[in-house]
């Protein structure tokens, strides 16, 4: 059975992760940053070349993970990944995991508008933010804009 820090598995029900065993949130607990880690990568090449059409590029994306059950990079773990280490599939993203999602869109589009109408401060300001933030998830697991939903509305409770 596989060990879970409890910092660990409240940081993935602070994205509204819950309902789940201690073995499942410890094999989600790193194909959770997948996701993330491709967006972070992504923005961080778009940002660093002052490139408006590789953020606009990457807005659906980021925007359908904010709409559907999962986001779109998932699938690589979905069809490749957890079956090569015999892993769980993701489960559906909650509401806060997909506000975190909403959030990257917006800051893409501020990124992608700097670059794209002359103001690249504001580009290389809410670009690299957004790749700061991806990174604290994927370094640590933490999300900023689950923390942010948490100061509004109270900490997930899972029963």
């Amino acid at each position: 059975m596989a060990q879970i820090l409890s910092t660990t598995r409240e940081r993935i029900q602070a994205q509204g992760f819950c309902g789940l065993d201690d073995e499942i949130y410890a094999q989600i607990n790193y194909p959770l940053r997948i996701s993330p880690a491709i967006c972070m990568t992504w923005a961080a090449v778009g940002t660093a070349l002052a490139s408006p059409i590789i953020l606009w590029v990457l807005t659906p994306f980021a925007a359908l993970g904010a709409i559907l059950p999962g986001h779109p990079f998932d699938v690589l773990y979905t069809y490749g990944l957890r079956h090569v280490f015999g892993t769980p599939p993701l489960p559906r993203y909650p509401i806060r995991r997909r506000f975190a999602c909403f959030v990257a869109t917006i800051m893409l589009v501020a990124a992608a508008w700097g670059f794209q109408t002359g103001v690249p401060m504001l580009g290389y300001v809410v670009g690299w933010s957004l790749v700061a933030a991806a990174f604290v998830n994927v370094s640590t697991g933490f999300c900023i804009p689950s923390f942010i939903v948490r100061i509004f509305f109270g900490k997930v409770v899972c029963k």
